[in-house]
Formats: C-alpha cells, sequence, structure tokens
C-alpha cells in the first residue's frame, strides 16, 4: 500500500451500502406518492368519486331529463336518428334522439327521443302505434333507473335438475356388475372332480 490510498474499514462499507439503501427507499416513497396524486387525479376527472351530494344532484337531474324523455320500441334496423326526430318533432322540440346499439355497432330495434318541454311527452305518446319504416313503434314513457334496484325474476324451477332439498351430498353407488344386472354364476369351462 502506498501513503496516498486510504484503506476503507468494512464498517465504513456498510454505511455506505445503508445510505445508498435509504436513499433508493426515499426515491420510491416519492415515486409511490406521486402515482397516488396521479390516480387520485384521474378518478376526479373520470367521476368515479363522487361526494353524496354531487351524487344526489346528478340522481335528480336524470330523473328531470327522464320526465322528457320517451322510450320508443320496434324501431327498423335502418331507421336513422334523423328520421325519427322528424317523425316526433310535431310533438315539440327534440334535444336529442339515442338509437341503442350493440357491441359491434349494430342497433337494437329501439331508441330514446329527449324533448325540451315536458309536455311534449304526452304528445309523443300518441303516437304510441304510429308507423315509421313499414312498422309500428311502440311508444311509452322513459323510466328512471333506480341504481341497486333490479327488477327480480325468481327462478324457474326446472324438472331436469331433481329435487333441490336433498340430503348432504353422497356419491353415487354403481353396482359392481353394470347397471340393472344379475350376476351370473357359470359353471367352470374345465372338469374339476371336485365339484
Amino acid at each position: 500500500m502506498k501513503d496516498g490510498d486510504v484503506e476503507m474499514s468494512p464498517v465504513d462499507s456498510g454505511e455506505a451500502e445503508l445510505d445508498d439503501m435509504k436513499k433508493r427507499l426515499k426515491e420510491m416513497e416519492d415515486e409511490a406518492a406521486a402515482l397516488r396524486e396521479m390516480q387520485a387525479k384521474v378518478e376526479r376527472e373520470m367521476g368515479s368519486v363522487q361526494d353524496p351530494a354531487n351524487a344526489a344532484a346528478s340522481q335528480a337531474n336524470k330523473e328531470e331529463i327522464d320526465s322528457r324523455s320517451v322510450f320508443v320500441g320496434n324501431v327498423d334496423y335502418a331507421c336513422t336518428p334523423e328520421e325519427v326526430q322528424q317523425h316526433f318533432q310535431s310533438c315539440g322540440t327534440v334535444n336529442r334522439v339515442t338509437i341503442r346499439t350493440d357491441k359491434y355497432g349494430q342497433p337494437k330495434g329501439y331508441a330514446y327521443v329527449e324533448f325540451l318541454e315536458p309536455e311534449a311527452v304526452q304528445e309523443a305518446l300518441l303516437l304510441n302505434e304510429s308507423e315509421l319504416h313499414g312498422r309500428q313503434l311502440k311508444v311509452t314513457a322513459k323510466r328512471t333507473n333506480v341504481p341497486g334496484m333490479k327488477q327480480h325474476r325468481p327462478r324457474r324451477s326446472n324438472p331436469f335438475m331433481g329435487a333441490r332439498f336433498r340430503s348432504p351430498y353422497m356419491p353415487p353407488f354403481f353396482p359392481p356388475y353394470g347397471y340393472g344386472k344379475i350376476p351370473r354364476f357359470r359353471a367352470s369351462m374345465r372338469y374339476s372332480p371336485y365339484y
């Protein structure tokens, strides 16, 4: 060893490693805090985090819009929103026409028509069973969906499922000779003087 070289003791290298680990841990904590902040910002923008007052206001807004809207069933698949709007133009000012589609973009055969005035809904209900594209439309007032209030449809009994009231599970018994078979005792094919 030369005079200018300094030998590090094992304790100094351990402290340096510990300092490096502390720095990395601090960086990871800062990064996690930044990610949590970004996630909270995105959730606020997407509207998934709502305070109860805001949720109640949005529910009231939905109910108000639904009171000015009608459901139109049996709409022709080739029908455009403009044609539906022209059909209901005599009832009042049409704000929006929504034709529902499936995941492939094909129309489902029904639409919603939103008016500017609530009185137009009564006029639109008079167009029930009117014809558009050669099909009779079914016009009813739009109902408001209440979250968590799914209409309960009881299960139908399935005659192929068997009885529901069974004892605890018991494995089925299979006879050793097959279903419905009776064991047969045959005489041996060889001659045996002892029988």
